[in-house]
């Protein structure tokens, strides 16, 4: 299908909603960052695609505001009835064509508001659990005509779209995201990587095992510490880093302590320049217990980083054993920490899936997701009007999926 454009005197005008641009306690929520990498990448002559906060003005919004995104917030809590007045005030200011609505508050004031002013609503779902709350099982029941069409970020969020968030299987479309492969990709000198390594504290001969992460239960960082005790009682000389921020911090430390890691498991904090952090590792490692598809492991297969993961639904998605990763399975420290072992030992085994993750991320760049997110919004201001928002349901959607790995 080719991609016809809007009228060339009128821009498409599309608004992403989002419940909040972090969570508490963290900078690194990954709808954040996706919106920093995607928005400014829209072809700025046949769109204008803005942003919309529920919530407050928060900790992460200096980031995107040193982008040029434009943000409103509407500063309403969880369950205000008042979001969808505010909501609505939005879409009639900037005359938006488009909604593309991200969390559950979201997709539920920005379906309400989408059926009201008969414009293409875009629900897009970023994780997997198992259930909703029974607050919400009624609300997407209820809203369910009024979604165009449904995006999840790997097959098992697209199992909970369609059982939890009650969308029948014909709206939901699995659609990958992506890192910026221009920034990402960048081939970085060996005194970049010693300035990294350098300013992360990794000396000379020190194997640094790291993972860029929220610190949540999801994440499972916890097995990443029990795993560094087993790896460092066989080989001293490696380290490791957690960078990031979250609520299990306090816990996660005094865990380390038990275990008398001292200075060998580093507590980074937030990091601004996660692509040079990552540059600094010798191994990136993924010990999560459930995932949508992290945006980090997008960057690390960018940067062609040997990379140690759990069988999470959402890594095995994109990822291959012993093709760009070396998989084992969750909430098993031992079988991570001998996969740790198993790359500091063989730099054969290295190499080859640096160039393994090479070759996987050329499928996963957010340029190319932009581009077909550009296609998608250009077909449902054609066709949801007019048909009754049935018209996308037996378009070809073909781009959706191409370049994936799976058949989606």
């Amino acid at each position: 299908m080719s991609e016809a454009g809007p009228p060339p005197t009128r821009k498409l005008r599309v608004l992403q909603v989002c419940d909040h641009l972090g969570w508490e306690g963290s900078r690194m929520h990954g709808v954040k960052r996706l919106f920093a990498w995607m928005i400014p990448r829209f072809d700025r002559e046949r769109f204008e695609v803005s942003l919309v906060s529920l919530r407050k003005k928060d900790v992460s919004e200096e980031t995107l505001e040193s982008f040029g995104v434009d943000i409103t917030y509407l500063h309403k809590s969880k369950f205000d009835p008042s979001t969808l007045t505010a909501l609505l005030k939005v879409i009639d200011r900037k005359q938006i064509d488009v909604l593309h609505l991200h969390g559950y508050g979201a997709t539920t004031f920005g379906r309400m508001a989408g059926a009201m002013r008969r414009l293409p609503t875009i629900l897009h779902e970023h994780a997997n659990l198992t259930d909703t709350p029974w607050f919400q099982k009624i609300a997407d029941a209820v809203l369910e005509p009024s979604t165009d069409i449904a995006l999840a970020v790997s097959r098992s969020t697209a199992d909970f779209v369609i059982k939890a968030r009650q969308l029948p299987p014909d709206k939901v479309k699995i659609v990958y995201l992506g890192a910026p492969l221009d920034e990402f990709s960048r081939v970085r000198s060996g005194d970049e990587v010693e300035a990294a390594r350098r300013e992360l504290g990794i000396s000379p001969g020190e194997f640094a095992a790291g993972t860029v992460t929220r610190l949540h239960d999801s994440k499972g960082n916890s097995y990443l510490v029990d795993a560094a005790a087993l790896v460092l009682k066989q080989r001293p000389h490696a380290k490791f880093y957690v960078v990031g921020e979250g609520p299990l911090l306090g816990d996660l430390q005094n865990q380390a302590r038990a275990l008398s890691l001292g200075d060998r498991f580093v507590f980074h904090g937030f990091a601004k320049d996660v692509a040079s952090v990552v540059s600094a590792f010798d191994v990136s490692v993924f010990p999560s217990l459930w995932e949508g598809t992290p945006l980090t492991v997008f960057e690390a297969l960018a940067m062609a980083k040997p990379i140690v993961a759990t069988d999470a639904d959402g890594l095995m998605d994109v990822l291959s054993h012993d093709r760009d990763a070396l998989i084992v399975p969750r909430r098993d420290a031992p079988a991570l920490a001998d996969a740790i072992i198993r790359m500091m030992d063989d730099e054969t085994l290295r190499t080859r899936l640096c160039e393994g993750a090479r070759e996987t991320s050329q499928q996963y760049d957010i340029a190319s997701f932009v581009r077909k997110m550009q296609q998608l919004y250009t077909l449902l201001h054609r066709l949801s009007r007019p048909t009754h928002r049935r018209g996308i349901l037996v378009a070809d959607l073909a781009f959706l999926t191409s370049g994936q790995p799976h058949d989606a």
